[in-house]
């Protein structure tokens, strides 16, 4: 809660500001019961119609007093909650930004999508409500039994009695309800999961025909968030009757207790009708006050949420490159060089391992391999094998937990970011593109690309024949997700944005599996004699694609199994002979 309260140092005047106006209002309102008093026992009673006029003229100005004032309490209020809101939300983008693919992993992206947008939102409402009413509500509640206490002190003392009883009421269900919100903030968290499962995967599950299935699931956990929000409804709605009978019990009390005091001669009719219209005004407070609570209490617990994102720290330290400074770096990369008799091979895992967070067993251990530059190294394996993960040790999307991997002789983990990503060209396993134009996307790669690097970039991944035919050519609007795309066409666009950088590292995470054959071949060929010092990691699952590698990895559950050129495995490892023959029953 405290990183939330950070954000109002911004908005210090506006946050001060829009209680004040409240109270300002709240002062007012707390006149017109003593007016409304003076009106019935001194114009009423003695027959005063001008002073009954004028009298309601101080009515209409306190209204509109009154009303000037509400307005632009709310106007800071919310001005307050919706910067704060903005803030946050760009601060909390910016801080997942930051995580790796460990901590995304392992909160789940549905859960960051309902705390970027729910929980965000209800901190909003906490933060306008707050400003607009956590001032006035106590305000007038106190204000009205003091005022009260000036009418009359003994017909007062019903206030001394009525308030505990309803403090005690209104608290005693808000304490019931903090905890049974929160878990309601955690079936919503199930719900957004399920509708971002079947909105992201609607084709498949009309392929397999389990809409009825999915409906069902779906129902379950809209039927579980609704029990708990109605479960707390129904504790929350005994906070009305439980108030009003208070409230009522209280007013025949007064009118009973004030009657006697007219009788007596102590006070006047208008003021026992001041204390019946204190004795609501308090009702009305205190209910807000308990709607108020209720608020702050989801909003507290949503904000909770949202600083346990804040306070989940990568995993993955990077060395700032204002630290090591340019010059330093240079010194760093020759001396690892001048040491070694040789130039240090581009990329070399050294007994490297990785564990994921939470698994039981190792996805890749052991493993021992240099890769010089300018080679290409086929990498392949059955599913689970370790082939994404092995390549996803290289740009550090995951560190390794045993052993460690050298690009150019130096630890990935003593490279500056920048200059890491610089380095390396990653085209993903699914083809993710982006709303906007063909060339935006590629600029994803190299910002300052010229339009010479992004031709020759949609060149060599083969997608310039396609895009030539397109209405505007790199000018072609993409929608959302490219679905205006084949899948083939994506694939080869991912792959120009990573060339367009012409990185010394490309990694090919199997994102040829939609490319046919003779554009696969094309591909493969143009890599080979158009980037030639680049040094390209390639994983597919078709031996053909990888065949003609100089180097080809064969794993099996997180083991290298084999390791040589085409023809050496054919005759030395089982396993890929296994998969290359399953592929080509022709040439068994």
């Amino acid at each position: 809660m405290k990183r939330i309260l950070g954000y109002f140092k911004n908005y210090k005047l506006k946050a001060i500001l829009a209680p004040l106006f409240k109270m300002l209002e709240a002062s007012f309102e707390l006149l017109v019961p003593l007016v409304m008093a003076a009106i019935i026992d001194n114009g009423i009673n003695n027959n005063d119609k001008p002073y009954i006029y004028r009298m309601g003229l101080v009515l209409i100005a306190l209204g509109i007093i009154g009303l000037v004032c509400s307005i632009t309490a709310q106007y800071f209020s919310a001005k307050v909650a919706m910067s704060i809101g903005k803030e946050l939300r760009y601060d909390l983008f910016k801080h997942i930004e930051t995580l790796s693919y460990t901590e995304i992993d392992e909160i789940g992206a549905s859960t960051l999508v309902t705390r970027m947008t729910s929980d965000i939102n209800q901190v909003q409402t906490g933060v306008n409500m707050f400003l607009r009413l956590f001032m006035r509500s106590p305000f007038i509640v106190f204000g009205a039994t003091i005022m009260a206490f000036t009418v009359d002190v003994k017909a007062a003392l019903v206030f001394l009695i009525t308030l505990p009883v309803l403090f005690v009421i209104v608290f005693g269900i808000m304490f019931v309800s903090i905890p049974l919100y929160k878990k309601v903030q955690q079936k919503l968290d199930k719900v957004t999961l399920k509708t971002r499962e079947n909105l992201s995967g609607v084709r498949v599950i009309r392929a397999f025909n389990q809409e009825t299935h999915e409906k069902n699931e779906f129902n379950d956990v809209t039927n579980a968030l609704t029990k708990g929000q109605i479960f707390v409804g129904r504790i929350n709605s005994f906070l009305n009757p439980l108030t009003y009978v208070v409230i009522n019990l209280s007013i025949a009390a007064l009118i009973w207790k004030g009657g006697e005091r007219v009788e007596d001669g102590f006070i006047l009719q208008g003021s026992v009708y001041a204390l019946v219209n204190y004795m609501s005004q308090i009702l009305v407070e205190l209910v807000k006050l308990a709607n108020l609570i209720i608020t702050e209490t989801k909003a507290v617990a949503c904000a909770k949420r949202i600083s346990d994102v804040f306070d989940m720290k990568s995993s993955q330290a990077y060395v700032s490159s204002e630290d090591i400074g340019n010059d330093l770096w240079n010194r760093q990369v020759t001396d690892v060089n001048s040491n070694n008799m040789d130039i240090a091979p581009k990329v070399e895992f050294i007994n490297t391992g990785l564990t994921y967070k939470h698994a039981k067993e190792a996805s890749i251990e052991g493993l021992n391999l240099i890769v010089n530059k300018g080679e290409t190294v086929g990498i392949i394996g059955g599913t689970g094998s370790g082939k994404s993960t092995l390549v996803n040790l290289i740009p550090r999307f995951y560190d390794c937990t045993e052993g460690k991997v050298l690009i150019d002789g130096i630890d990935v983990k003593d490279y500056p970011k920048d200059k890491l990503v610089k380095k390396i060209g990653v085209v993903p396993q699914k083809a993710v593109l982006f709303s906007g134009t063909i060339e935006d996307n590629i600029r994803w790669g190299k910002e300052d690309a010229t339009r010479e690097d992004i031709e020759l970039a949609l060149d060599i991944a083969q997608a310039k024949s396609f895009v030539d035919e397109k209405e505007g050519g790199t000018s072609f609007k993409l929608n959302r997700g490219a679905k205006n795309l084949s899948g083939g066409q994506k694939q080869r666009l991912t792959i120009a944005r990573a060339l367009v950088k012409r990185p010394e590292i490309l990694i090919l995470d199997d994102s040829s599996s939609a490319l046919d054959y003779a554009t696969d071949s094309a591909l493969r060929m143009a890599i080979k004699e158009k980037i030639k010092d680049t040094t390209v990691f390639m994983v597919s699952q078709r031996a053909t694609s990888i065949m003609y590698a100089d180097k080809i990895v064969v794993l099996d559950d997180g083991k290298v199994v084999g390791l040589g050129t085409h023809d050496e495995l054919l005759s030395s490892c089982e396993v890929y002979k296994e998969i290359y023959y399953s592929q080509n029953k022709e040439k068994a």
